[in-house]
């Protein structure tokens, strides 16, 4: 039976498949009603069980705390909570959750064995993700009683969080219910619900979630062993890991954004869902800083810049594909040229591969079986072909399927083994900005962040197993220099062997601590993220944090020991044998558009003077100064740098000043009679600051100067 028949089969009161709601359900579904009606019936018979097992299991077990205290508990009695509280009453009130032998916990939930307890708050990643996936279950429960929503599924996001649920065929969330469903999740996390852990078992979970398609689905496919956990919030009931804050109250502030549909994809026919998002804080003072700081994001947006600052557009003819306007050509050229000069200066080698390939390439690589869908496929040409026969008939050949590459790994190791290779030749660092193409959704796509055709600052480095190290150390080197030019800090991650890696153990092992012992020698900050690396190899995951404190994942450095055996890559080694090379995939910027994006967002449209499409503005006084002012343009202009004129006799000389430095032009250059006689300009800032007169190849020397040292602040230091 379809999901639209199981939905009018629910026969929800109050509720009609195509109408509009502003007020909560008059009364319960009785679908809702009967599931916490189970769900209470197992609760209590847990609770009753754990008291049983306290008793007939009491003991004392040890529980040590950061920074090295230890504190005895009672096993299947005392809760991480309890402990908060001893400890002190601040951190019981701000802890959302508890890590427990490096596992994620509820503060409610007894202890059961000797445990290293660590307490995680809202400052934390993990805390902000627990506090979120709380306030989903919110947004779940106030859809289910204002609209009879069938909840499917609503995680944490990097930034809040969202939740999916089916309507009907035709019913969709407007913007103008954003209000009410938002003042129910206001009352809901005001009312200090308890969230409540149950373990299921399989026969249970099919019971409870019966009038819900999704979840029976996702009980069959994710649920392998005999339990899963349920948690209980008010009348919600849902599926889910855990673990969540212990009560609702802990939500000071919330707020719900936006509105938009998805789509639910299982074996059968795709589903239409409708999808909100939000996000929540501890307390309502820090949801209207946020709302101040979501203000002045929202005047950086990149989309917004590149549009007033005429850097770049979109057409619907070439969706998820960028066109650059020439001063967002300027920008991305710049940012192009100054990872060549480090390329240069670092030994790299940059080579152009070709766009389409046959989907053997994809194939020997293991892309196709893993990569298919997110890559854009074609026919070859038609090959038939008429030859002269006694038979005189046209014989078709078999045609090959070609696909556009989604990134350069595989035609860097057709470079590597189009010769026989030596040792004298490793590393052998082989760089390209070739374009890439991946099939994103189109739901996905969004500004510079996420396309369907970029190009990356994307390298390979080829070494024998004793130069990693080296070259790992090259590349951290290489992160830092960049990322000290565009004004990022950032912070490293080192991934580890998954469940499903390929290759030996032994090799894996010795990897990782390459990597970590670099990490080590480094000196930057690191995180270990154990069996979060790629199926092929460990890697170090790279997050900057722009102006207004947002991470973003950009540059990244992966180990890869299977495309070489894939490939069958070999040099020959010094002692005349044939060995295999280790390959280093790494990039800085990785997508070039994006980093465009993170930069404009971070500058907040006034760029740098060595990025600045908007460098230089000369004004003449009077008409009497055009000619010199155009020389002085020209002067700019052949030194390699943007200087544009503005000699409008409509404006004032002050409102063009004006008008030049609102649009961002790092300097003025005035000229008149006296700079004229002189051969001088007078210049001034963006910030209205007056440097005086300067002469006019001196003040272009001194540009040149400040663009290729690539200083951030040539303002202040010209």
């Amino acid at each position: 039976m379809g999901l639209y028949q199981r939905w009018r089969r629910l026969r929800l009161p109050g509720l009609q498949a195509c109408g509009l709601h502003t007020a909560a359900v008059p009364t319960p579904p009785h679908w809702l009603v009967e599931r916490l009606g189970l769900f209470e019936e197992l609760w209590a018979a847990q609770v009753k069980r754990l008291a049983s097992m306290a008793r007939e299991e009491h003991r004392t077990i040890k529980i040590a705390l950061s920074g090295g205290q230890k504190v005895e508990a009672v096993a299947w009695n005392t809760t991480p909570y309890q402990l908060a509280q001893q400890i002190s009453s601040t951190l019981a009130n701000t802890a959302v959750a508890a890590q427990v032998n490096g596992e994620l916990y509820d503060l409610e939930r007894p202890l059961e064995t000797d445990s290293d307890l660590r307490f995680l708050t809202f400052d934390s990643a993990e805390g902000k993700a627990v506090f979120w996936h709380s306030s989903t279950h919110v947004l779940g429960a106030a859809a289910e009683q204002l609209l009879g929503a069938v909840l499917c599924r609503g995680p944490s996001t990097e930034c809040g969080f969202y939740h999916d649920f089916f309507l009907g065929k035709e019913r969709t969330i407007r913007g103008s219910e954003l209000p009410v469903l938002e003042r129910i999740c206001q009352e809901l996390a005001a009312a200090a619900q308890p969230f409540r852990r149950l373990e299921a078992s399989r026969d249970q979970l099919r019971q409870l979630f019966k009038d819900n398609p999704f979840k029976l689905h996702l009980i069959e496919e994710k649920v392998t062993g005999p339990t899963a956990t349920v948690y209980g919030c008010g009348m919600l009931v849902d599926l889910c890991r855990g673990p969540h804050l212990r009560h609702t109250g802990q939500i000071g502030g919330l707020k719900l954004l936006t509105n938009s549909s998805s789509l639910w994809k299982s074996s059968g026919a795709p589903e239409t869902l409708q999808r909100v998002s939000g996000i929540s804080f501890p307390t309502a003072k820090q949801l209207r800083a946020w709302e101040e700081w979501r203000k002045e994001a929202e005047l950086r947006d990149h989309r917004r810049i590149g549009k007033e600052q005429e850097l770049f557009f979109f057409h619907e003819l070439s969706p998820g594909s960028c066109f650059f306007l020439p001063r967002g050509t300027r920008v991305y050229n710049a940012l192009v040229s100054f990872i060549r000069a480090e390329y240069t200066r670092r030994g790299f080698s940059e080579v152009k591969t070709p766009t389409l390939f046959s989907t053997k390439l994809w194939e020997l690589s293991g892309h196709w079986e893993h990569y298919q869908e997110d890559m854009f496929a074609l026919q070859s040409p038609g090959s038939d072909r008429h030859t002269s026969s006694q038979s005189d008939h046209s014989a078709s050949q078999p045609t090959d399927t070609l696909a556009l590459k989604p990134m350069n790994c595989p035609a860097h190791c057709l470079i590597f083994a189009h010769r026989p290779r030596s040792w004298r030749e490793l590393p052998l660092r082989l760089a390209d900005f070739g374009a890439l193409h991946r099939a994103e959704a189109s739901g996905s796509l969004g500004g510079l962040t996420r396309l369907r055709c970029f190009q990356q600052d994307d390298a390979h480095i080829f070494c024998a197993p004793d130069q990693l190290e080296a070259e790992i150390r090259g590349c951290l080197d290489f992160l830092r220099a960049v990322y000290a030019v565009l004004g990022f800090s950032f912070r490293l991650a080192l991934s580890t062997r998954p469940s499903g890696f390929l290759g030996e153990p032994c090799l894996w092992d010795q990897a990782e601590q390459v990597l970590q012992q670099a990490l080590e020698e480094f000196g930057e900050p690191w995180d270990l993220n154990p069996g979060d690396g790629a199926f092929y190899g460990p890697k170090i995951d790279v997050h900057l944090h722009d102006a207004l404190g947002r991470p973003h994942q950009c540059g990244t450095i992966q180990l890869d020991f299977q495309l070489p055996l894939r490939f069958d890559l070999q040099y020959k080694g010094q002692a005349g044998a044939l060995e295999r090379p280790v390959l280093i995939h790494r990039a800085v910027l990785g997508s070039v558009e994006r980093m465009l994006g993170v930069l404009a967002e971070s500058h907040g449209g006034k760029w740098p003077l060595w990025l600045s499409p908007f460098q230089v503005m000369v004004i003449p006084v009077g008409a009497e100064q055009e000619d010199y002012a155009r020389e002085a343009q020209q002067n700019l202009q052949a030194g390699g740098l943007v200087g544009d004129l503005d000699a409008d006799p409509g404006l004032t000389l002050s409102r063009r000043v004006r008008r030049a430095q609102l649009a961002g032009y790092n300097f003025q250059f005035v000229v008149g009679q006296k700079e004229q006689s002189n051969r001088t300009v007078n210049i001034r800032t963006r910030d209205s600051r007056r440097l005086g007169e300067r002469g006019l190849t001196e003040a272009v020397g001194r540009l040149r100067e400040l663009q290729n040292s690539r200083v951030p602040n040539a303002e202040e230091v010209f």
